[in-house]
């Protein structure tokens, strides 16, 4: 018996059932994406074998570990996947699209199969996606093995288009007839598809761009094609299955997918619960409050010392405090995941959602390495799912609305992520059919929804479309829900004390703009005072402090104005924002928080300095208020609390011309 009085056993097969839905995650996520890279190929003769040999790995893992936590069904369904796969490597099938679909849904049955273990709830049934793989399976052998009858024509599948290897290096000359490497992309769009591009430097220095290409082109073609610089020449079958899957892959999956190897290199990787980092960060936290609570007591003992005793206590001082902060940022770079755990997910959900909508949907992934805390990811995968649903389903046309609108019938959705300082931006961006300003605001004075006075700009129509209710559908459909969606995402990001945009023009794109903290649980932060409080306000929320004098600042009614950048930035006092008492001062600090149009200030009496600080949330909805992310101990003992400049700044946006007490703050 353990400690915890539970049976040896079952503590163990406990945490080998964690590493077997790790796992799982694992080779799912490489199935998907290995399965987005054959819609290349369908109907094209032998499949990328390095491909092939992947995926069939992944499902012979798959197959193997859930049959020894005794998951039949999973064990099943990825036994069948396994067989189809067999039939195509060996080449007695072509990949057609109802054998890729089968695929795609078989995959997806299995992950409910495990999702189901994982949450104990009746297991989905695989009778009917497993009967189907089969067929496939026996249809690829026959045609194979059962010759034509006698005076039966055996059928002939049409030729496939030449594949072409194709090399284009842009010159002064060429450019100057008006070849540039656009044209040649159109030129070969318009003769065949091009199955990949790939820039690259030549060994002088030069850019060239290589091209591999299917169409059936005559030889006056290339004859024309080779005076405007461009060097062709045809690729054999083998060639072709021997091109890296990048090639021919229709999404930037941004990795080699062929890459492997007769033996598995070592890892380096291990896993780790999150409950056990969350653990060591709050010990790394209170060695920080314990740090700020020395240099406290250090600095009331000063004036006692001799002047070469303070000098040798300072240096430690100063080293504990370097080594502190190291061991943070070890830490916070452990929690630190890629972002592409949240994007990987995504093409395979356009593509299942393109396919049901009967829209054509092309798929951007850009900075996938971008780091952010893997609290993060895990609360921001639902959002982010989300508005890439809203994305297919509101706005992207349909084919022959993209055409009629003088737009190519294949939409685009980008997702991307970057850093700036401590905040990461992730956008979805589609070039749709923008949000229409007018039917939204009518929409929602239909439903009795509040709409803010005044144009209808980004910031109020997010504000609407963000309300609980507010819908542009009667009817739910699976790409997105009814009136629930947009009111979900904008609460997960509050909570995480992120802030989010809306960029929309008519008829040409929206993109939804989300800034998070990279991390929740330690940042720099600017120590500020305001009457006779203290506020810490993070650093990476701010975008620029200046000192104004209060002599210039000019009274709009019941706002004021600062002159700032050539224009008028509005500013609110925090005195005045939190009902404190205020004296009367020449010059004031003011935070500058937003951008463009959405841009603040927020004037506080002085800032006293910058400190790294624990940030403590307040999880209890009583006593819960908007615009305070938390509060943490500078080291004398007294809580601070912690501002949240963007929300701080939303509420004063979204209520114009109001003061506001403490009391009355987020109500």
């Amino acid at each position: 018996m353990t400690q915890e009085g539970a049976p040896l056993d079952e503590v163990s097969f406990s945490d080998f059932l964690d590493d077997y839905y790790a796992e799982c995650d694992e080779h799912l996520m490489g199935a998907r994406r290995l399965l987005l890279a054959l819609e290349a190929s369908i109907g094209r003769g032998p499949v990328n074998h390095g491909v092939l040999d992947e995926l069939f790995r992944h499902f012979h893992s798959l197959k193997g570990i859930s049959g020894m936590v005794e998951l039949r069904a999973a064990e099943e369904l990825a036994h069948r996947l396994e067989d189809y796969l067999r039939v195509l490597r060996t080449g007695d099938a072509v990949l057609t699209r109802d054998g890729l679909d089968a695929l795609f849904d078989g995959t997806q049955t299995l992950e409910q199969v495990i999702a189901a273990r994982r949450a104990q709830i009746p297991l989905p049934a695989i009778d009917v996606i497993a009967a189907r793989i089969a067929r496939l399976v026996a249809s690829g052998e026959e045609s194979t093995a059962v010759p034509p009858a006698a005076g039966e024509i055996a059928p002939v599948a049409p030729a496939p288009a030449q594949r072409w290897q194709i090399r284009f290096i842009p010159s002064q000359e060429l450019v100057a007839r008006g070849i540039r490497v656009d044209t040649i992309r159109k030129r070969l769009e318009s003769a065949g598809e091009i199955l990949g591009a790939t820039p690259r430097v030549t060994p002088d220095g030069a850019i060239a761009f290589d091209f591999v290409f299917a169409g059936s082109i005559d030889n006056a073609t290339v004859a024309n094609w080779h005076r405007d610089g461009l060097e062709m020449e045809p690729l054999e079958d083998s060639a072709i299955q021997a091109a890296p899957t990048s090639a021919i892959d229709p999404l930037p999956l941004e990795t080699d997918l062929t890459s492997s190897s007769a033996t598995v290199a070592p890892s380096h990787v291990v896993r780790v619960d999150l409950t056990r980092l969350d653990d060591l960060m709050r010990n790394v936290g209170d060695l920080v409050i314990s740090r700020a609570r020395l240099g406290e007591t250090l600095s009331k003992v000063e004036r006692r010392l001799a002047p070469a005793e303070w000098r040798s206590i300072q240096e430690n001082a100063v080293a504990l405090d370097r080594q502190v902060r190291t061991l943070r940022e070890g830490i916070m770079r452990v929690r630190l995941v890629p972002v592409g755990e949240i994007f990987r997910r995504m093409p395979f959900v356009v593509r299942d959602l393109a396919r049901e909508t009967g829209k054509r949907v092309r798929l951007e992934l850009q900075g996938q390495a971008t780091e952010i805390d893997k609290f993060l990811i895990e609360r921001m995968m639902d959002p982010v799912l989300h508005l890439v649903r809203n994305a297919v389903s509101h706005g992207i046309e349909t084919a022959e609305e993209r055409i009629a609108a003088g737009k190519r019938p294949e939409g685009t959705i980008v997702l991307s992520a970057a850093t700036a300082g401590d905040v990461v931006r992730i956008e979805i961006a589609d070039d749709g059919r923008g949000v229409d300003a007018a039917a939204v605001i009518a929409r929602a004075h239909a439903a009795g929804l509040p709409v803010p006075p005044g144009p209808a700009d980004a910031a109020t129509l997010l504000a609407v479309i963000c309300a609980p209710g507010f819908s542009t559908r009667e009817q739910s459909d699976r790409a997105s829900g009814r009136g629930v969606g947009m009111g979900v995402v904008k609460s997960a990001v509050d909570e995480l004390s992120g802030a989010m945009y809306l960029e929309t023009e008519r008829g040409v794109g929206t993109t939804f703009i989300i800034d998070l903290p990279v991390t929740l649980a330690i940042t720099d932060a600017l120590i500020a005072r305001v009457g006779g409080d203290t506020f810490a306000v993070p650093q990476g929320s701010v975008r620029e402090v200046i000192e104004v004098a209060t002599a210039t600042m000019l009274q709009v009614e019941r706002n004021e104005m600062i002159p700032y950048r050539g224009g008028a930035l509005p500013v609110v006092r925090l005195a005045q924002l939190f009902g404190i008492g205020e004296t009367a001062r020449d010059r004031l600090h003011v935070f500058v928080v937003g951008t463009g149009t959405g841009a603040l200030g927020l004037a506080v009496d002085r800032i006293v300095g910058q400190r790294e600080v624990v940030v403590r949330t307040i999880t209890d909805p009583l006593v819960r208020v908007a615009g305070i992310a938390g509060a943490t101990d500078l080291g004398d003992g007294h809580v601070v609390l912690i501002l949240d400049p963007a929300v701080l700044a939303r509420q004063m946006r979204d209520r114009p011309n109001r003061t506001y007490a403490a009391g009355g703050l987020g109500r």
